[in-house]
């Protein structure tokens, strides 16, 4: 646990402060030097809210996929040819559905990127603390990064990588599968939730192109609920990574 105090130091057993803020004499305790202003905060709370809104957003990705699959087996009987009342309040049905799933994924996706940014950004701020030279991008990039254009497709995975190997244990290099798989599954649900909103527009009017846009959006939100998946299973880990730093109380690189 980090010292309820300062923030800057591993509190010392048994209790919620540092050795320092205790007033112990001095001894072997654990230090971050690092940047000077800069100190460690606990990432655990935002960790586990962003990792809970990650559920959140899974959940409404489940409930849109079943909407999907509702509109293409109800646009696929007219897209051959089939008509009738039934055939049309199936396509209602569907639409309303379509309509709810896409309100869903909406409130949950606004409220995951809030926490999840200030997740982001606090264990940035604690990795410049573990190591203060191993950062290719400077802090700021840690939220401007995700909303610029077309440096948004690999800032946030290069800054993430570096948080990854600052908090790593020192003198040890833990593999970059897991940010990889996750940051490709997360461009390949971009991509794919362009192409089948694509499909939903103007040109899409008739029945078979919405039979065929449907496809598309299981698709998309297929490969959405995988990224989310993933975006959990890494939250957790460099949570965790840090906690276990910080208790450890290892210097930063450099010192």
């Amino acid at each position: 646990m980090i010292c309820a105090r300062c923030h800057h130091f591993a509190a010392a057993p048994g209790a919620t402060l540092c050795h320092r803020c205790l007033g112990d004499p001095p001894g072997p305790v654990p230090a971050f030097g690092g940047t000077p202003g800069r100190w460690l905060r606990s990432p655990v709370g935002l960790g586990w809210a962003a990792a809970v809104l990650l559920g959140a957003v899974v959940v409404a990705d489940l409930f849109a996929v079943w909407a999907d699959f509702l509109q293409y087996g109800a646009t696929g009987a007219p897209a051959d040819g089939e008509t009738g009342a039934a055939a049309f309040r199936r396509a209602d049905r569907a639409d309303e559905l379509l309509g709810l799933a896409a309100g869903a994924q909406a409130v949950s996706l606004v409220a995951c990127a809030v926490v999840y940014l200030c997740w982001f950004q606090r264990v940035r701020a604690n990795a410049q603390v573990f190591d203060p030279l191993g950062h290719r991008k400077s802090p700021g990039w840690a939220i401007g990064g995700w909303f610029v254009p077309v440096v948004n497709l690999w800032y946030p995975r290069r800054i993430t990588l570096d948080i990854w190997d600052a908090s790593s244990p020192r003198g040890t290099t833990r593999s970059h599968t897991l940010v990889n798989t996750w940051w490709a599954l997360w461009l390949g649900s971009l991509f794919a939730d362009r192409a089948a909103a694509a499909g939903h527009g103007d040109d899409a009017a008739g029945a078979a192109q919405v039979h065929d846009g449907a496809l598309r959006m299981i698709l998309s939100d297929s490969l959405d609920i995988a990224a989310a998946v993933l975006a959990i299973l890494l939250v957790l880990r460099l949570t965790r990574m840090q906690h276990e730093k910080a208790m450890a109380g290892a210097a930063p690189a450099g010192h």
